[in-house]
This record gives structure tokens, sequence and C-alpha cells, in this order.
């Protein structure tokens, strides 16, 4: 393997075992389609994502057909929205070879001004979020038409873990189109169509869920819990921010700006929790949203458990939520010191980028889903 490496190139061998891989995938499907298609890739893979799609807690394969455990006759395999162990050997590998491409990428592109880079790919971390609600949008329309309002397979590449790689291409041609404009003098820099095109996504696809939710009775407009999240989570970004300025201005000398913006994204993400858990209904919801993750569960289970429930009835049991998410960006951007930016500034960067996209992308989903109401 070394000496492949050595005499083909690091980035042609990636290729390649890319190519192998793919190709065996697809050949062993189509040669035993019942134990590799059906048995693996549709059980562990493809039926998460069709019943997720329509809002189904259990999926069966019945003769060909894909229909909800309980309208099933055979004793097909069954599939539920989520990972198992054996969609996490798969994913996972996948993962790495993706990452090991990006970085053959930055090397080829020979991108060096690593921070701008970082302020033009935030739309979007912002624009993930927003395209997961449109598959949210359309659960919504099935549970109440009967119909998706967009079709297998297309709506699959909006669902986990499908949507990352929709995300990763959409951007990977930003970012190439963009530097194509830099290197031939369209533009004095490729994080400003970089930015723009993302914000172009994102603006489109805000708008087509404002449409929906204009149009349809399956969706509705909520606009003051929108301000609301975002008033409120650019508080506590300024406030936590000021705190270090004054207090412990080492903190941020590493990051700089960026650990500004990382903040605010998982302060929105603590604050669309907060607000979805305990308040939704005061904003013209009929009910507040139950918690999903076992960290948001655990957090709002504990604090009912100790506070008095006339007091809980108060402030509510997710508040904590929002501490815990500004006291773990503050501690990311503690780690993330000068020292790292100087010795290795196109790690640091990414590393930056993966940590406001899993603040930013959860916290959008959350706060658009409950500010259009699906």
């Amino acid at each position: 393997m070394y000496e492949s490496v050595e005499r083909y190139g690091p980035e042609r061998v990636w290729a390649a075992a890319v190519l192998v891989l793919a190709s065996a995938v697809i050949l062993l499907a189509a040669r035993f389609p019942q134990r590799v298609y059906v048995d693996i890739i549709w059980q562990y893979y493809w039926g998460p994502v069709v019943a997720d799609a329509h809002g189904w807690s259990c999926v069966a394969w019945a003769g060909g057909e894909q229909v909800p455990c309980g309208e099933a006759s055979g004793a097909g395999p069954t599939a539920e929205p989520g990972y198992t162990f054996v969609s996490y050997a798969g994913y996972i590998p996948t993962l790495v070879l993706a990452v090991i491409g990006v970085v053959f990428l930055i090397k080829r592109l020979e991108i060096e001004r690593y921070r701008a880079g970082f302020y033009g790919l935030f739309p979007f971390m912002l624009f993930g979020g927003a395209l997961r609600v449109v598959e949210d949008t359309n659960v919504a329309a099935f549970r109440y038409t009967g119909e998706l309002a967009i079709d297998l397979p297309w709506v699959g590449f909006l669902i986990s873990p499908l949507i990352y790689f929709t995300v990763f291409l959409v951007t990977l041609f930003a970012v190439v189109g963009s530097v194509w404009l830099d290197r031939n003098d369209y533009v004095s820099g490729y994080e400003y169509p970089l930015f723009g095109i993302g914000t172009a996504l994102l603006t489109l696809t805000v708008g087509y869920l404002g449409v929906t939710a204009a149009t349809e009775e399956y969706a509705t407009f909520y606009p003051y819990l929108l301000l609301t999240t975002l008033a409120v989570a650019t508080l506590a970004t300024w406030l936590t921010w000021t705190a270090i300025e004054r207090f412990a201005p080492e903190i941020n000398r590493g990051t700089r700006f960026m650990g500004a913006i990382v903040i605010w994204a998982h302060a929105v993400d603590g604050v669309a929790n907060v607000i979805g858990l305990d308040w939704a209904t005061a904003f013209g919801h009929d009910r507040n949203l139950a918690p999903k993750h076992p960290v948001n569960e655990a957090i709002v289970d504990l604090t009912a458990s100790i506070l008095p429930a006339e007091i809980a009835e108060v402030t509510g049991a997710a508040w904590p939520f929002l501490l815990v998410k500004l006291a773990a960006a503050v501690f990311v951007v503690w780690i993330f010191n000068e020292e790292i930016f100087e010795e290795s500034p196109r790690y640091a960067i990414l590393l930056m980028i993966t940590v406001v996209a899993v603040g930013l992308g959860p916290g959008t989903r959350d706060m658009l889903r409950a500010t259009f109401g699906v």
C-alpha cells in the first residue's frame, strides 16, 4: 500500500479506493439483490430514510413494496428512522474518505486565506438547517394530505445522513466556482461570491418555507418566535463575549471574531430548544415540543426534579441547556488558541467550521421548524 502511494500519489490512490468501493457495492447489490440490497442496504441505510420521509416509526419491505409495519403481510425486513451499529459501520468510513478528499481539494485549490473562507461559508451552515426543515414540511404535508410534496427518492437527499452529503456537494461546487472567479480576477476575494451563493441558497430555502406557510394549511408562520429566538441568542452572545473581553481576553486571542460566531451558533441552538420545549405555546403553538436528544431530555428531567413545581412553571425546565451550550462554546473558543492557528491554520479552520455547523445546523432546524409550525 505504501509503495502504491509513493508511486501514484495519495490523491490517485484515494480516488481509486473510492471508485473500487463504490463499484463493489453496486455489483454486489446487482448480483445478490436480496442478501445485499434488501437485507443490508435497504434495511440499514435506505429504509430508515423512507420511514423518516413519511414520518413513520417503522417501515417494512413487503414483496418489493415499502409500507408501514402495521400494514405489512409478509415477514420481510423492517427499518426505523435513525442510526444503528451497522449503519455507523458504513457511514463512518464514508465520512473519513470524504474528509480526506476535502483535505486533498484544499491543497489542490491552494486556498491560503482560511479565515476569509470561514466567513464565506457561514450562510451554508444556516442553509443546511433550513434545508432540513423542507423535509420536515414534506412530512407535515404527508400527514395532512396523504401525499408527499416532494417524492422519493429526491426527498431522501434532504434527510440525515444524506443531507450532509447534499450540502457538502453544493458547498463544494460553490467553493470551486468562487475560487475560479477569484483566480481569474472577476472578484477581489473568493469569500465574496461564496458568501453570496450561500445567502442566495438560504434565501430561496426560507422563501420556499414562507410560501408553504402562506398557502398550505399544514404549515403556519410564527414570526415573533423567530424574532425572539434571534434576539435572545444575539443578546446572550453579546453578554458572553463582553464578559470574555473584560475578564478573560486571552480566551479569544486565537479565534478572534470567529469566536463570537461560534458562541452565537450554539446560542441559537440553546435558545431554540428553550423556546421550543417550554414556551412554544406562548407564541401560538398548540403544544410545546418534546426533547428528541438524550442531552436535552436529561437536562430537562434533572431541572424538573430539582426545581420546585411552582418555580418550574414560571422559569421552565429547559433553560439550563442554553447555559450548557454557552459554556461549551466558550470552552471550544479557549481551546483554539493562537498556537493552534499558527501551527496548522488549515485544520484549525476546518475544525472551527465543524464546530459552528454542529451548533448552527440543528439550531437553525429547531428554530425554523417552530417558526413554520412543522
